[in-house]
């Protein structure tokens, strides 16, 4: 009887965000920004910038990938909006009439969005790469190829990265209720966080921000050559930005059984 209503609340929670023109606005602008801004980024990279391109020693994956910082703001958008919309618009109430089961609600919530969320970012990476392909081979530089191991790892790792990111967006509006509170405390984690870590004097402190920083942490799965130069490893730096959205689910998991009872 369990399963059959967490399916049901899966199904539920589909229909509404399907139903939505913001959610497919919002992945396709995912989509686009992470292409777009990958592609400018790779693009300013020329023959005149490096006249040996194999001297150069270029994270040409690292590099196609950019873009992500840009598409990761619309994902945010998108995962707020998923609990937040509902509170908005007091459609949370009959949302919470139907299913008794507060955590079954945001179970069936994640699900989809992080469906969603995984979907739009495997086309964003591929298209970005699929760019960084053509242009990088125009000046001569190694391009990115899906066969190598590192770019296979940076690639889903960065698919990962758009999903965990997502996952702290719902878990902070599903504490925070409100649209524009949760939009920006979570996009001050992932921009401000970082450019404030930049400005610390002393490098040990620095090195520990950047570490403790969910977007420097989690992107550095996106990093294929010189991994030993990284404030943290990729997939420990995954492991940060996972710790940011086991609590932020938590804390919202139990604010919806404690404030929503």
């Amino acid at each position: 009887m369990g399963e059959g209503r967490g399916v049901g609340a899966v199904r539920a929670e589909w229909t509404k965000l399907r139903t939505l023109h913001s959610t497919w606005w919002l992945l396709l602008a995912l989509i686009a920004l992470t292409v777009l801004a990958g592609a400018a980024s790779t693009a300013s990279l020329t023959a005149g910038d490096c006249p040996v391109p194999a001297d150069c020693h270029e994270d040409t994956v690292k590099l196609s990938l950019t873009g992500v910082w840009l598409g990761q703001g619309a994902v945010v958008v998108l995962a707020v909006l998923t609990m937040s919309g509902e509170y908005g618009t007091g459609t949370i109430r009959t949302t919470l009439t139907t299913e008794p089961v507060r955590l079954r609600i945001l179970a069936a919530k994640a699900a989809v969005l992080c469906a969603l969320t995984a979907a739009a970012s495997t086309v964003g990476v591929l298209g970005s790469l699929l760019a960084g392909r053509l242009l990088l081979s125009a000046d001569g530089f190694a391009a990115p190829t899906l066969t190598e191991g590192p770019t296979l790892r940076a690639a889903a790792g960065t698919v990962l990265y758009l999903t965990l990111t997502a996952l702290i967006g719902l878990g902070a509006a599903t504490a925070l209720r409100d649209t524009a509170t949760a939009v920006t405390s979570v996009l001050a984690l992932f921009y401000a966080f970082p450019l404030l870590a930049g400005l610390l004097a002393d490098p040990d402190w620095q090195a520990n921000a950047r570490r403790a920083a969910p977007a420097t942490a989690g992107l550095a799965i996106q990093a294929t050559t010189d991994l030993d130069r990284l404030p943290i490893g990729p997939w420990a730096g995954i492991a940060v930005l996972a710790g940011y959205a086991v609590a932020a689910l938590v804390t919202g998991g139990v604010l919806l059984r404690v404030r929503d009872a």
